[in-house]
């Protein structure tokens, strides 16, 4: 994950995230919240339940879409196994969203969540206390 942040851009992945392409998204007009519910998410067991998707998508083009389109295109296969194991993580997302997020996702093989807000419209009432939530920027 090191050289994906260095770069400080959106940016594909491939290989073992180590290879990155940048993406032509302007992110600047949106804020963001880490959820990190404190779960650890075993990556052999996540990897056990991916059922590979029968259609290949174009991720490139998803994202080329406005972001409040992503709740309907872009989706992270890793959830499924997430919410199986770990049921309540269905809850941060669903959080996410009544909180206004334009879209929301788990990170990698998780277990943390993120979700993108217009800028300056991040939640600031009912914040959940047994979760770190983080803003960035």
């Amino acid at each position: 994950d090191c050289p994906f942040f260095i770069y400080n851009q959106p940016a594909f992945a491939s290989g073992r995230g180590e290879m990155l392409q940048p993406v032509g998204l302007d992110l600047n007009a949106y804020s963001f919240l880490i959820v990190n519910p404190g779960i650890h998410i075993s990556t052999a067991q996540a990897f056990s339940r991916i059922t590979p998707n029968a259609a290949p998508v174009n991720l490139a083009e998803q994202v080329s879409s406005p972001i409040e389109n992503w709740k309907e295109l872009v989706r992270n296969d890793f959830e499924d196994p997430a919410f199986y194991y770990h049921p309540d993580l269905r809850e941060i997302k669903s959080w996410l969203y009544e909180a206004g997020a334009l879209y929301a996702s788990m990170t990698g093989s998780g277990s943390c969540f993120y979700g993108i807000f217009p800028k300056n419209k991040l939640p600031v009432a009912n914040l959940r206390t047994d979760w770190d939530i983080r803003q960035l920027p």
